[in-house]
């Protein structure tokens, strides 16, 4: 079998992400403590994220609008200024956070490079992910960048035809089951699950087990032998 293109996806995949939001959230709770309990207050942010996805997309400006929707809310219209400055500071914060590579990307992806093509494609705000990858020093390895609203088999059919030679030739790697494994399955593509240690819930899905298309590896170290394992078979 002939694979000509391999796509990675990039927060929680290539470098760290969820962690950095985890740490909001928990400032967060902190900051407005006196107004709702934890559980009550992630559940309340976690709606209003989800309902906003539509409006502001995935990234941390939406994120940052839904913080403040949520305080807005909880509330009663009325949250006080220190709180909407603290939120505007958290999400300044995030938007300049060091990038830090995941274990085995620096070294995994070079060496993908010099054989296949190698695409990111990555949902989030355009700035903040262009700031990343040339924070990350892994730009120069990708031939194509593709930052999306949303991942779904059109996207990785057009992606993988712009880019490549079509999605059956093509593998997509990346943390989420829901946005980078099926979706790129359903439009051809060999899916691989690299699990990272939090998973943001509206990220989560089933996988497709059984599936001949689909793999499951614990560290992006494992790629090259998976990439030589799929183009050996006859």
């Amino acid at each position: 079998m002939t694979i000509t293109t391999i796509g990675l996806d990039a927060d929680d995949t290539l470098w760290h992400n969820e962690t950095i939001f985890r740490l909001s959230q928990k400032r967060f709770a902190e900051l407005l403590a006196d107004h709702a309990e934890e559980p009550v207050l992630m559940d309340r942010l976690a709606i209003i994220e989800r309902r906003n996805l539509r409006l502001y997309g995935y990234g941390v400006k939406g994120f940052t609008l839904s913080m403040i929707e949520t305080a807005m809310e909880l509330c009663d219209g009325a949250a006080p200024p220190h709180i909407i400055r603290e939120i505007l500071a958290a999400g300044r914060e995030m938007l300049s956070h060091p990038v830090e590579p995941l274990p085995g990307v620096e070294e995994t992806v070079a060496r993908l490079a010099r054989d296949y093509r190698l695409i990111l494609v990555t949902k989030g705000d355009l700035l903040d992910q262009e700031r990343k990858l040339a924070a990350s020093g892994l730009g120069e390895h990708f031939s194509g960048v593709e930052i999306v609203s949303e991942k779904d088999r059109s996207t990785y059919e057009r992606v993988f035809s712009r880019h490549g030679t079509g999605p059956s030739e093509a593998v997509m790697v990346g943390n989420s089951m829901k946005s980078d494994v099926l979706p790129a399955i359903e439009a051809g593509a060999w899916g691989v699950h690299i699990p990272y240690h939090i998973t943001w819930a509206h990220e989560l899905a089933d996988a497709p087990e059984g599936h001949p298309r689909y793999f499951s590896l614990s560290s992006i170290d494992e790629l090259d032998n998976l990439i030589d394992h799929i183009t050996s078979k006859s």
